[in-house]
């Protein structure tokens, strides 16, 4: 479960940017900025769903509108790449005095070559993510190249940039020509990840080689396989989003927090609440820690994560392993690993003494792997104790659900 709200805030012309800031359930681990594609806006496709991976992560994220562009304020044909950094180092001004943050900048494309300047500028940030960047920001012209001849003579013309017209100006060339992303990307001294897309028609492979040589130490490259620049195939830019949090992890989370401990015994609330993507996905939160339970797509579900049986299977596994645990400790035995195996369905059960006749009851198969120098009759003993896990006995003695219904938190 995440929240995403409108937030707004003065750009480097002091025009209101429009952004969204969404956040996980629990305090962040860390904050990141994202800047979005040339001509694109923080709701494109690729933007929302690296975003949604960070939150799921534990990573909160701003993601705004560049002057001119989206719902912020401001005339595009009056911003270059200049004043798009200016805006970042805006929104990590706001970000900064709200949050404390950003520790990570994330930059797709030509928003990738910004947040390199721009990091120069954001002293709090700790690590710097590009996605499909060029490693020079003029590479844009490319992208208006029949037009260049008339914006040089008349100062001016009309564009189409994804099927959309945009007014660009001879001060915007001259901007993006002067820009020195390669000199900033060499003197960033922060952890640079470069991901790219080998097959990537609009900004080449070669462009995240000029920046990874270019760049000192820590850096790393992730190849986004056959993704396209815009990662519209699905699925690619929630991996580039989960990947990049792997990544960021040592760099950027508190000290601690990535791995929330619980100190004291007892159990703590399960709270599942639908996230509003898909049919069926819902965040399950325990205290710090938040997962994903889904359904298969197959029943209509995305398969974005384990549905509720896998989740019972899940603690069935659970429970059995450490209670073998605790009592061969317990025993001084020389276990030294358990594994356990658990499989849901549903069959006749011949001794079932409380089923209804020919009707068909939940089954869980478990198979326990138990490694260590343990005799025969240690393993017999470990055998019966595994039927001793408190879930296990929950499964079979059957348990009561008490159900109230909650008011909102509007009433």
């Amino acid at each position: 479960m995440s929240e995403s709200n409108r937030v707004e805030f003065p750009g480097h012309d002091g025009g209101l940017l429009a952004a969204r800031l969404d956040t996980p359930v629990f305090r962040p681990h860390a904050w990141a900025l994202f800047a979005h594609c040339f001509s694109c806006s923080k709701d494109i496709y690729a933007a929302r769903e690296i975003t949604a991976a960070l939150v799921e992560q534990g990573i909160g994220v701003l993601r705004f509108d560049f002057t001119g562009l989206g719902n912020s304020e401001g005339d595009f044909s009056n911003t270059n790449f200049t004043t798009n950094v200016q805006d970042l180092v805006a929104a990590a001004k706001w970000l900064e005095q709200a949050h404390g943050g950003p520790q990570l900048l994330i930059g797709h494309s030509l928003g990738g070559a910004a947040v390199i300047v721009a990091a120069h500028d954001i002293p709090q940030v700790k690590a710097v993510v590009t996605i499909g960047a060029p490693s020079d920001a003029a590479h844009v012209i490319k992208a208006i190249r029949t037009h260049v001849e008339q914006i040089e003579d008349e100062g001016e013309a009309e564009v189409q940039l994804a099927g959309r017209p945009f007014v660009l100006k001879r001060q915007f060339l001259e901007d993006v020509r002067g820009a020195k992303v390669t000199e900033a990307v060499a003197a960033l001294r922060r952890p640079l990840l470069v991901m790219h897309a080998p097959l990537d028609e609009t900004v080449g492979i070669e462009n995240a080689t000029a920046l990874f040589v270019a760049a000192r130490h820590p850096k790393s490259f992730i190849s986004l396989d056959k993704a396209d620049h815009l990662l519209t195939s699905p699925g690619d830019a929630q991996r580039a989003g989960k990947l990049i949090a792997v990544w960021a992890e040592p760099y950027v989370f508190d000290a601690g927090a990535a791995m929330p401990v619980q100190e004291t015994g007892g159990t703590r609330d399960v709270v599942v609440s639908e996230t509003g993507r898909g049919k069926f996905e819902n965040a399950v939160v325990i205290g710090d820690y938040v997962s994903i339970a889904d359904e298969p797509i197959d029943v209509g579900g995305g398969g974005r994560g384990p549905d509720p049986y896998e989740y019972v299977a899940a603690g069935l596994g659970a429970c059995t392993s450490m209670t073998l645990r605790m009592y061969a400790e317990r025993k001084g035995w020389p276990l030294e690993r358990v594994s356990v195996s658990i499989t849901h369905s549903k069959d006749y059960v011949d001794d079932c003494l409380h089923c209804e006749e020919g009707r068909k009851i939940d089954v869980f198969d478990r198979a326990i792997t138990i490694e260590g120098n343990l005799n025969a009759d240690q393993r017999a003993r470990m055998m019966e104790i595994a039927d001793k896990c408190p879930v296990h006995q929950t499964l079979e003695a059957g348990g009561h659900v008490r159900t109230v219904e909650t008011p909102t938190k509007s009433t």
